[in-house]
């Protein structure tokens, strides 16, 4: 048993780690339109941000992973992840890094479930969804699929705006670090709304909007040139 949970929090610092081939390092989660816009012009407003978007995305994104944790049915979680994302930009980003994500996933914990997944969606189901599958195959639970989910919301943004401003890294790290308590609470909240969705359906799982992402996602798409795809 203490073997069991050892194996699995080790497999959850290998799912976490910026380092697994999940493509997240060429996605800023909005903040180079945010640094262009002039909504991030240092680590003050990138904290700000960051807060932002761990209410929002971040609280979406993690119930769905945990959803899928939980054994939620994961194509009804992909209409939902679609239901809840108005922007075609960032639709076609986060099935993008679900396909990248996927083939990461299948390479290192293979499973039957990720198999059904990535024929159901051969161009990609949406990453949180195939993060929570992933973390099923790996062994773990939904807490830990949606702790990787909010971090992934505030910590792609943060190293992004290292590269786009020249940002210090340990400014950067500050910020995230005095986040961690509101990311608990996001993942325990992200959690009981997946629990709730087990017996009440996907329409259960959170639906908090981030208006500012979608429109920056939207102008992003169209610049001829840019650091990061989304």
């Amino acid at each position: 048993m203490r073997l069991g949970l050892v194996m699995s929090r080790a497999a959850l610092l290998v799912l976490a780690d910026g380092r697994f081939p999940a493509g997240g390092h060429a996605h800023s989660g909005g903040a180079e339109a945010a640094v262009k816009a002039g909504r991030i012009t240092g680590a003050g407003s990138l904290e700000e941000f960051c807060r932002g978007r761990l209410h929002t995305t971040g609280l979406v994104s993690a119930s769905l992973a945990a959803g899928a944790a939980l054994g939620l049915d994961p194509v009804e979680l992909d209409g939902a992840a679609d239901a809840r994302t108005p922007s075609p930009a960032l639709r076609v980003a986060a099935r993008k890094l679900g396909r990248q994500l996927m083939r990461a996933a299948r390479a290192t914990w293979p499973s039957p479930e990720l198999d059904a997944l990535a024929q159901e969606f051969p161009k990609g189901a949406h990453q949180p969804v195939v993060l929570g599958l992933a973390a099923r195959a790996a062994g773990l639970g939904a807490e830990d699929a949606a702790y990787c989910a909010v971090y992934e919301s505030v910590s792609g943004p943060a190293s992004a705006t290292v590269r786009l401003l020249s940002l210090d890294p340990f400014d950067a790290t500050g910020v995230l670090a005095r986040l961690t308590p509101e990311l608990d609470r996001v993942a325990r909240q992200a959690v009981e709304a997946a629990r709730c969705a087990v017996g009440g359906g996907v329409a259960a799982l959170p639906a908090a909007s981030a208006p500012l992402l979608e429109i920056g996602a939207e102008a992003h798409a169209a610049w001829a040139v840019r650091l990061f795809a989304s």
